[in-house]
């Protein structure tokens, strides 16, 4: 029952401890609001989804911490582009990010914080970290000393002698040009904070250290994000966080990117698909197996035919579920455990595709159950199935998706009209020309559907008929 994780700062796999017997806890990098979520987004969240779902799974609790990054040199560019507040700009992409999430069946964070909250945080830290020497005022701007940290680039694994640290517009009197921004002057135009060192912005990276430090304290289990974090972010916030004296993060968990045409989805790139087209084109829970079923650390490159294979996939697990309520007559609750080929697939660094395997084989063996009308192993293997998509956020009868699946009834009933009016008309025609044989058989074929015709004065009407 021990869970295994691939650490980056490691290289390898190494067994799960949590510092706190049955607690874990997370913090995740989250959004930058600066515009609204593409799939590449949701699936850093989704990803982390199932793995808290497999801690939960396992009797863990879990704290989970995914910050908002709603001050930040893109969001100030976007307003000024727009005319709008930064604020505005900030909030209302916050929003279409959770909605999406919510429409992929992601659970909410335990926390939420948003950077603007928490600026008397990173106050104080770079107020500790000047006092130690790590860190320094010039010009305004606050920067961290990396010389001062001797673990600095342990995660990356780069060589400082050849760093190129990014560096933004305004950031003057650098001791070092490899020393990175903590706290930005104040530009005109821009939103500002009063430190003892004029007033200012955030850095993005100061951002995380105190957030993590605030809701999880000194040391917690799991620091999550993208691959694309680790420099210089994560490497920045280690640097931070543990000059300032704390443990920080025990292991670091990265997914990898949708891409298209090789190349990492990006509003930058212009090759991004967003989560409000997609779901009108898709079943979000379709975009949920397409997005999560593959392993956290492979990257998914985005085609419409993989898509549609991702449907086709689901359509026979959900079929097969549909199936086995109508034979059982009503709700067939999931099972306390999940079949343990399944627990060890998930164990081993959420191994999803290797779990979801035994998803498929469960499924035909239910669906051979059927064929053999054999009632109670059909039952008995959707409790099953039901279990392990649970833990995937992928069960078609967990109220979360009760919605899409009435919403989707609306529309196939109108499909479904379509189709019988088209049979009905060819009746019709039959009886007509006094083709009673191939009128009857007509009927008779709609009979054994499941569907009840009866002809009135207005024309013939369609209604479900008895199970």
């Amino acid at each position: 029952m021990t869970i295994r994780l691939y650490d980056t700062s490691a290289r390898q796999i190494r067994d799960f401890t949590p510092l706190e017997p049955g607690r874990v806890s997370i913090y995740l990098c989250g959004a930058t609001v600066q515009a609204p979520p593409h799939i590449g987004h949701v699936r850093s969240y989704l990803n982390f989804d199932v793995m808290r779902r497999w801690f939960e799974y396992r009797g863990h609790r879990v704290t989970f911490v995914r910050n908002v990054t709603d001050i930040d040199d893109k969001i100030i560019t976007k307003a000024h582009e727009q005319n709008r507040p930064w604020w505005a700009i900030g909030y209302e992409n916050e929003r279409a990010f959770n909605d999406g999430y919510h429409a992929l069946g992601c659970l909410p964070p335990t926390y939420e914080p948003r950077a603007t909250g928490h600026v008397p945080e990173m106050v104080e830290m770079m107020r500790t970290l000047i006092e130690r020497g790590h860190a320094y005022e010039a010009d305004g701007n606050v920067y961290f000393d990396v010389r001062s940290f001797p673990g600095y680039l342990e995660l990356s694994r780069q060589e400082l002698d050849n760093l190129l640290q990014p560096s933004g517009e305004g950031e003057t009197g650098k001791r070092d040009p490899r020393d990175f921004a903590m706290w930005k002057t104040a530009k005109p135009g821009e939103p500002t904070w009063p430190t003892p060192w004029g007033p200012g912005r955030p850095g993005w990276h100061l951002e995380c250290s105190a957030m993590a430090h605030k809701y999880l304290g000194r040391a917690f289990d799991i620091h999550g994000g993208g691959i694309d974090l680790i420099f210089p972010h994560h490497e920045n916030e280690i640097a931070q966080a543990k000059a300032f004296g704390d443990d920080f993060a025990q292991y670091w968990l990265h997914n990898a990117w949708v891409t298209i045409a090789g190349e990492k989805m990006a509003k930058s790139l212009g090759n991004s698909v967003l989560v409000s087209e997609m779901v009108k084109q898709w079943r979000p829970i379709v975009l949920r197996y397409y997005l999560g079923t593959p392993h956290y650390r492979s990257m998914i490159e985005y085609s419409e035919e993989s898509l549609r294979e991702a449907e086709s996939a689901f359509a026979r697990i959900e079929g097969f579920v549909q199936r086995v309520v109508e034979k059982a007559g009503g709700a067939v609750e999931p099972s306390a455990e999940v079949p343990p080929a399944f627990a060890e697939a998930m164990d081993d660094d959420f191994g999803v595709p290797q779990a979801l395997a035994v998803v498929h084989t469960t499924v035909r063996q239910g669906n051979s159950a059927l064929a053999a009308d054999d009632k109670e192993a059909a039952v008995a293997r959707l409790a099953e199935v039901r279990a392990m998509l649970g833990v995937l956020g992928l069960d078609p009868l967990d109220a979360h998706w009760a919605g899409e699946a009435a919403d989707r009834g609306e529309d196939l009933h109108s499909v479904v009209d379509s189709l019988v009016h088209m049979v009905l008309d060819q009746r019709e025609a039959a009886r007509s020309r006094k083709d009673w044989a191939t009128a009857d058989a007509i009927r008779d074929q709609l009979n054994q559907s499941g569907l009840t015709i009866e002809d009135s004065p207005q024309g013939p009407r369609w209604s479900l008929g008895p199970r």
